[in-house]
Order: structure tokens, then C-alpha cells, then sequence
């Protein structure tokens, strides 16, 4: 099917929980993230590799908790009072491994937001003890914050978030489209989004759907000049 829009437009990520695609990866994280405001010491650390899903259910958490979510690498200009609040989910956590005033104030953010009876999600990749924290009183209470994890996708949620990927660029290929890449790909979230980004960008310059046939052309002659 060719572009929906024929007209430039910066694509916007669909981030509600009805875009949210449940498969036995990420089933453990969805019900977890579900069981707020029970979370044990009002505090989650959401991890996954990049792509997995962190942002979304971060957002699908807001929706439901009032939050505010905040990218970490901007923490060193937040207001803690302020945020401390409500809830907050800090995304990416390991991004001030090297930054010491952000480290600070997620530290006192921490503490404010869990004495004011609040609940604070945190993402990253890998294990917390693995985020580099150098700020010693972050780290242990970063790795004593309880975990769960999204793992890499099996066929049904790589295949969903391939769709996803797709519609978000206001693109709606075919299902043996879908279907032929995530036989092909690289079973990972980063891969799926790298493939996207390229499909779209060819199929715009070529102004060509994206048939099978043509999306198998693409890929084969990637991996020849690859």
C-alpha cells in the first residue's frame, strides 16, 4: 500500500496501551508495571535492550498513575520538589553514568519522592549494578530496586513491533511483508527499527510500495554492499 500521507510530517510514536503489544516476552513486565501502586518500597526498575518497549510502558504507566516522565540526562536542571509530588518514571538511568550533578539529583529525587509516599519507575539496560553509576549512594539504591525485565522478542511481539514501527511512519505494508521480515532481521528490537528507517526511506525515494518482492530486493542488495 503506498503512503498514507504524501506530505512530510515528523512521525509520532503511538504510545498508548492499546498500541502495546502483549506476548509472553514482555507478559511479566506488563503485569508487574500493573500491579502499581503496590510496587514493594513504591519503586520499579523497568530494563531491556534498546527498543524493547521501556519508553512505552513507561508511558502506558503514566497514563494510568498520573506521572511525569523525564529523560535522566535532564535531570541536572529538574526541579525535585516539584517532581517529588506525584509519581515519576526517569528514563534512562546508565545515560549519567558519567554525570555527576544528574547523579546528585536523582539521588535526592529518589529520596523526596519515596518520603512523600510517591512511586518512582526507572529504566535502563542490563542490570542496575551494570548502569556505571559513580555516585555510591545512588548505585545501592538503584541495584536495591526491585527489577523486571523485557527480553528479546519472540515471533509474534517482533512481528507486532514491526507493524508498529511501520504505522508510526504512516505505512501499512502487507502481512507477508511483515512475515518475511522477521524471518529475515536480526531478532532485535534495535534491528526492527533500523530495518523500518531504511524500508521508509527507500520506498519515499523510489516512491515505490513496499510489496514483498520489493522489500526482499532491498534487503538482498543491503546485505551484498553490507
Amino acid at each position: 500500500m503506498p503512503r498514507q500521507l504524501t506530505f512530510d510530517l515528523a512521525a509520532k510514536p503511538a504510545l498508548g496501551r492499546e498500541d502495546f503489544f502483549v506476548s509472553p516476552a514482555n507478559a511479566v513486565a506488563v503485569a508487574q508495571i500493573g500491579t502499581w501502586p503496590g510496587w514493594p518500597g513504591n519503586k520499579l526498575a523497568l530494563i531491556g535492550p534498546e527498543g524493547s518497549g521501556k519508553t512505552h510502558l513507561a508511558h502506558v504507566w503514566a497514563a494510568t498513575s498520573g506521572a511525569r516522565i523525564v529523560p535522566a540526562a535532564a535531570l541536572a536542571e529538574a526541579d525535585v520538589p516539584a517532581l517529588a509530588s506525584g509519581p515519576v518514571a526517569i528514563e534512562d538511568v546508565p545515560a549519567i553514568a558519567g554525570d555527576g550533578a544528574a547523579q546528585r539529583t536523582l539521588f535526592h529525587l529518589h529520596n523526596l519522592v519515596l518520603a512523600n509516599g510517591q512511586s518512582l519507575l526507572v529504566t535502563g539496560r542490563g542490570e542496575p549494578a551494570f548502569w556505571g553509576l559513580t555516585l555510591p549512594d545512588l548505585a545501592s539504591r538503584m541495584q536495591g530496586t526491585p527489577t523486571v525485565g523485557l527480553n528479546p522478542p519472540d515471533d509474534a511481539l517482533l512481528g507486532a513491533v514491526i507493524l508498529k514501527l511501520f504505522a508510526d511512519q504512516q505505512l501499512a505494508p502487507p502481512p507477508d511483508v511483515i512475515a518475511y521480515l522477521v524471518t529475515r532481521i536480526e531478532r532485535s528490537f534495535a534491528s526492527a527499527q533500523s530495518v523500518v528507517a531504511r524500508l521508509d526511506a527507500a520506498s519515499m525515494a523510489d516512491k515505490r510500495p513496499l510489496t514483498r518482492a520489493y522489500v526482499g530486493r532491498l534487503l538482498d542488495n543491503s546485505a551484498q554492499n553490507g
